[in-house]
């Protein structure tokens, strides 16, 4: 059985072995994968006109814990003041991380979005797959038709 461990900043994909231990952990966050795919069967039924659904799990302040489901393209995103953390519980997607956003709008403070952006490189994601997305860079999850993505995000604000 593999488990999702969190130490406050560090991430750890493990089996039954015991997690290898940071210098400091802050507190400590755990959800096995069987219980990441339950909250996947969750989000489904509540997806928007975007086809995605997301739920907070977690908070501690400078940091929050996500899951995400995705069944169609998502809309360009840049975060000015955190980071996402992602890693893949299942499916399949690429993911455009960089180039230039076009027409942004604003989201919420600080948070810009689009339907579009030009250049950047994509790279194809699948489960067991952990990316970092600083912040302040622009990305989009790009899911092929009758495709899904679930993914775990932690959203780490900048310093």
């Amino acid at each position: 059985m593999r488990r999702l461990i969190l130490y406050g900043l560090a991430l750890f994909a493990t089996s039954a072995q015991a997690p290898r231990r940071p210098v400091e952990a802050p507190r400590v966050f755990h959800y096995t994968l069987g219980q990441m795919r339950h909250y996947e069967t969750s989000l489904r039924p509540r997806m928007n006109q975007y086809k995605q659904a997301a739920e907070q799990l977690a908070n501690f302040g400078n940091q929050t814990a996500w899951l995400a489901h995705r069944e169609a393209d998502g809309l360009v995103e840049i975060h000015q003041d955190w980071s996402d953390l992602v890693f893949v519980v299942s499916g399949v997607a690429s993911l455009r991380v960089g180039g230039e956003i076009e027409r942004p709008y604003t989201e919420s403070p600080r948070e810009l979005r689009s339907t579009a952006a030009r250049g950047g490189e994509i790279s194809r994601l699948q489960a067991g797959d952990v990316i970092n997305v600083p912040a302040g860079v622009p990305h989009q999850f790009l899911v092929p038709a009758g495709q899904q993505i679930t993914f775990f995000t932690m959203k780490i604000a900048k310093p």
